[in-house]
């Protein structure tokens, strides 16, 4: 069995839906998947603005805008569905789903308080919208077919907004509503990203959880793939906005995914590797655009490792912009054990993740987004000394398993960047990044210089392909 995971815009516009319906049936012909499916393209994000807005009791606005997703929704309909009986039943599946996120807005905006709990009540709706319209669509076309609300699998803590699955209970809803109507031929459709608390109140598993829940139902199930369908070839070996040359890796680590997961590329959710990892389930990033392209297999398996390897030294190279370089100097950290931790306390107090990391006897320097410190936090680190910060910077990170055995990779990252201005430097600790900063302004400049170093001679070597849109 697989797990057949689809993004916003593969389920964004009534044509993309028929073809990843397309994709589900010739998944068929091999076996019968579970599909799970995010909200359509843009529809989260109008959720969360309706939210906003009935929190701000600006009643009107989220009124318009809910209008806005229920027409969205009846129009996808329209498109999709020729029998007038069913077009008529799931419209009224649709607007009752509507008229809840009225009420919603309403009770929110009586009340005066948007919580977290109300939040995710909110941002749900997109995922019950597109798997009520996708599983229908697949029922007219007589496919044997059956729409499952994943709340009643996936059970979570009550952490609002970042909801963590109780494995045990989740495992066994599986095993009890999901295993056998896949056993039966039954192509099973459900919903991404949301769970409910064993009370049946509504969670979400953060932005991009879609992936997340995609992973943890095909370890629960023990599937042997778990497919995450995107609008791109795989895993590029660079972002191709900044690297128009970029292609698509074939195959890559688990170690190396969840690096360039937590470096900044925007294929993968993090949490998404942990449940394939656990169970060794194959994890396949491929394009419902392009579904013959062969996409990215990320897999720990020896065989298929070894039989895509290649002389390289680097998978790929990530970029995070909107950065900050925060500077601490000061003579007390010279032979003084305990500073870092009161240090790193300081951002932990004020929920800032810090990015990367460089340090000397007397001083430290992290990069840190630069839309998550304030001025207190900046203040009382100024109790440590002398504090100074460089903005409009960005952090690259060159990653590959094959780094951590590898004599000279840095002699040839720094001499292809011999033109770029290096504000900051940080080996990884996994031993398979090394990562700097740069003015944003040099990004593309450095980006496209690696790219050429490690990447020109490769082609042809089995482990990269070039993007289908480019053939």
């Amino acid at each position: 069995m697989a797990v057949m995971k689809f993004g916003g815009t593969s389920v964004g516009t009534a044509r993309a839906i028929q073809q990843a319906i397309s994709i589900v049936v010739r998944e068929q012909e091999k076996t019968v998947p579970l599909v799970v499916l995010s909200a359509c393209s843009g529809i989260t994000n109008k959720l969360v603005r309706i939210a906003d807005a009935a929190g701000c009791s600006h009643l009107d606005e989220a009124v318009a805008l809910a209008g806005e997703v229920r027409s969205f929704h009846l129009a996808l309909l329209d498109e999709l569905i020729k029998s007038s009986a069913l077009k008529k039943d799931i419209a009224l599946k649709i607007e009752a789903l509507a008229d809840r996120l009225e009420m919603l807005i309403k009770g929110v905006d009586i009340v005066g308080e948007l919580t977290e709990r109300s939040r995710d009540m909110f941002c749900s709706f997109g995922e019950l919208f597109s798997t009520t319209v996708f599983a229908a669509v697949m029922k007219e076309q007589g496919h044997n077919v059956a729409w499952i609300d994943v709340r009643t699998v996936m059970i979570t803590d009550d952490n609002f907004g970042f909801a963590r699955p109780i494995n045990d209970v989740c495992e066994e809803n599986v095993s009890r509503i999901i295993s056998p109507l896949l056993q039966q031929g039954t192509v099973v459709v459900t919903q991404g990203y949301i769970g409910a608390t064993k009370d049946g109140r509504t969670t979400t598993l953060g932005r991009g959880g879609s992936d997340f829940s995609a992973a943890l139902l095909g370890a629960w199930l023990n599937d042997n793939a778990i497919q995450i369908w995107t609008d791109v070839d795989g895993v590029m070996t660079c972002d191709p906005r900044l690297v128009p040359e970029a292609r698509s890796i074939r195959v890559m680590t688990f170690s190396e995914a969840a690096e360039l997961a937590y470096l900044g590329a925007k294929v993968l959710h993090p949490d998404t590797i942990a449940p394939a990892v656990l169970k060794n389930i194959p994890v396949y990033v491929l394009n419902s655009l392009h579904p013959d392209a062969k996409g990215t297999i990320i897999t720990n398996d020896p065989e298929r490792l070894s039989g895509m390897s290649y002389g390289g030294l680097v998978k790929s190279i990530a970029v995070k912009k909107g950065q900050c370089i925060i500077n601490v100097r000061s003579n007390r950290m010279f032979g003084r054990h305990g500073f870092m931790n009161e240090l790193f306390g300081i951002f932990a107090r004020y929920g800032v993740s810090v990015e990367m990391i460089s340090t000397s006897e007397v001083s430290v320097s992290l990069t840190v987004d630069e839309t998550s410190f304030s001025d207190e936090l900046i203040h009382d680190l100024e109790s440590f000394g002398e504090v100074d910060r460089e903005h409009n910077v960005a952090t690259i990170s060159v990653v590959g398993d094959n780094l951590r055995m590898s004599r000279g990779v840095a002699g040839r990252i720094f001499s292809a960047l011999k033109d770029v201005n290096l504000r900051m430097i940080s080996q990884g600790a996994s031993e398979i990044n090394v990562g700097f900063v740069v003015e944003e302004a040099e990004v593309v400049t450095a980006v496209n210089n690696l790219h050429r170093e490690f990447f020109s001679g490769w082609q042809n070597e089995g482990i990269f392909e070039t993007p289908a849109g480019s053939r």
